[in-house]
């Protein structure tokens, strides 16, 4: 926790890349997805899978998934430098299965990842994590369900008053959204706006395709 603290003060929650200002990012040409999956029973390995796919086709270009050894015991939204050093250079951004901003100690991993790699990061979850006053109680659930068309969304905002994330609706077949923060060098708006880009379903495709049993286990 004393490392989050420490490296939470590093986070850019704005825009800093040429392409992040672009009219459908035409810059951007790599999008990278990652998952981090710890062993049940077995708290001293984790398999770290990549996936890096083209942009705006969504088309494969490369993946990897390797066992590396976890140094402390495994705490949600935390992970050791070791799990990511083969992840650099391959993407221009990394959409991540967890957390950013939107974490109790508002740091989730997205924004770990994005600060130790000094790259743009995003935080794409299933799940509402109770954070700062943030419930999935019945007002909640009504504004999930206001969502009626693909791209819609509507902010996170805490008792303290801070946006945390979006709640984002990803496609027009499921009713299910999901909820997007940031986790380095990017802009929430931005954020939203790729991660809703790289939906073919309702989860984007660098984070589908990196759960994808040939991606995440073909090269152990």
């Amino acid at each position: 926790r004393r490392e989050q603290a420490r490296l939470r003060a590093s986070v850019l929650e704005e825009d800093t890349e040429p392409w992040q200002k672009e009219p459908q990012f035409s810059g951007l040409h790599r999008v990278g997805g990652v998952d981090l999956s710890y062993s049940k029973g077995d708290e001293s390995r984790a398999c770290a899978s990549l996936v890096v796919l083209s942009y705006p086709d969504l088309e494969v270009l490369y993946q990897d998934c390797r066992m590396v050894p976890v140094t402390a015991p495994y705490v949600a939204g935390s992970l050791s430098a070791q799990e990511i050093t083969f992840l650099l250079w391959l993407f221009q951004v990394l959409l991540v299965d967890g957390n950013g901003l939107l974490h109790p100690r508002g740091f989730g991993i997205a924004c770990h990842l994005g600060v130790l790699t000094d790259l743009p990061c995003i935080g794409v979850a299933k799940n509402l994590l109770h954070v700062d006053g943030l419930v999935r109680d019945e007002l909640h659930k009504e504004q999930v369900r206001s969502l009626q068309r693909s791209g819609e969304a509507f902010p996170l905002t805490g008792t303290s008053g801070k946006v945390l994330g979006m709640v984002l609706r990803s496609h027009s077949n499921s009713s299910r959204p999901l909820y997007v923060s940031v986790g380095h060098r990017v802009s929430l708006g931005t954020a939203v706006s790729l991660v809703r880009a790289c939906c073919r379903f309702r989860i984007p495709e660098p984070i589908r395709q990196v759960w994808h049993p040939w991606g995440r286990y073909s090269s152990l």
